[in-house]
């Protein structure tokens, strides 16, 4: 493939010199999530084992483990798994590739800036999957469980369960970006901690409305197990806005 010349200034660029880098990353991304999905795919009994282990303990005794209504359901479901886990796999090199498309017209304090939040972004997104893994997962389903009884026992569908699990991983990993994004509009002094401290009533309904919007179940226990979480996510964004907010407006009257 043919390689952009270091020493190349990016806005010297054509619009088609760009199209042409562009397409390059989008190769070498759709290249590592294929050899992803090929490595996921072969460990994708394991991987789906993996994300059952929350159900596990919360399953009364004599249930079915996991059955399937379809006879291709397991073979989709494999996939879906493989697709999954290759994207994971594959996610270091697609966000080299695109950093090597940004990077050339980025100054060096925003290369620091940019490098900055995308650590940080990638390590909340994966303390908030990890916090629905080994946390609100357990709790969820020993409650959702509990329902059962002599005369109602649970049969859990392959598909809709993967679907419900890697659903609540995402949304979590999203939610817990809440402090990194009050990060950035107060550097850029968009809000301030005393703003946000006068809008936690609207900040309630808004958390509320978004955790019934992003969990996959109707029912209000696994709504508070997402609600209370980004509640607290939001009082560590005005902490953030207090503490970043101020230095920033320090740094504009020197």
């Amino acid at each position: 493939m043919e390689e952009t010349k270091p020493e190349e200034n990016p806005k010297d660029m054509s619009f088609v010199d760009h199209l042409r880098e562009l397409r390059k990353r989008l190769v070498n991304s759709a290249i590592a999530t294929a050899v992803g999905f090929a490595i996921a795919y072969y460990f994708s009994d394991r991987i789906y084992y993996v994300l059952t282990v929350p159900l596990i303990p919360a399953l009364p005794k004599g249930a079915e483990y996991m059955v399937f209504t379809n006879v291709v359901e397991p073979f989709i479901i494999y996939i879906k798994v493989g697709v999954f886990g290759g994207v994971i796999l594959a996610s270091p090199v697609i966000f080299h590739q695109i950093w090597a498309f940004i990077a050339p017209g980025l100054h060096r304090h925003e290369k620091k800036w940019f490098l900055s939040i995308v650590f940080f972004s990638i390590v909340m997104f994966i303390s908030g999957a990890l916090f629905a893994y080994f946390l609100v997962l357990p709790f969820a389903f020993k409650y959702l469980l509990s329902f059962s009884g002599p005369g109602l026992r649970p049969m859990v569908s392959m598909s809709l369960y993967f679907s419900m699990v890697t659903r609540l991983l995402i949304a979590f990993g999203v939610v817990f970006q809440t402090p990194l994004l009050i990060l950035v509009l107060a550097r850029f002094g968009i809000v301030t901690a005393r703003q946000l401290i006068g809008w936690w009533r609207y900040a309630i309904v808004f958390i509320v409305i978004v955790a019934a919007v992003l969990t996959p179940t109707p029912d209000v226990f696994s709504q508070l197990l997402m609600a209370g979480p980004l509640i607290v996510l939001y009082v560590a964004g005005i902490l953030v806005a207090f503490v970043f907010g101020k230095k920033r407006k320090t740094e504009t009257e020197e």
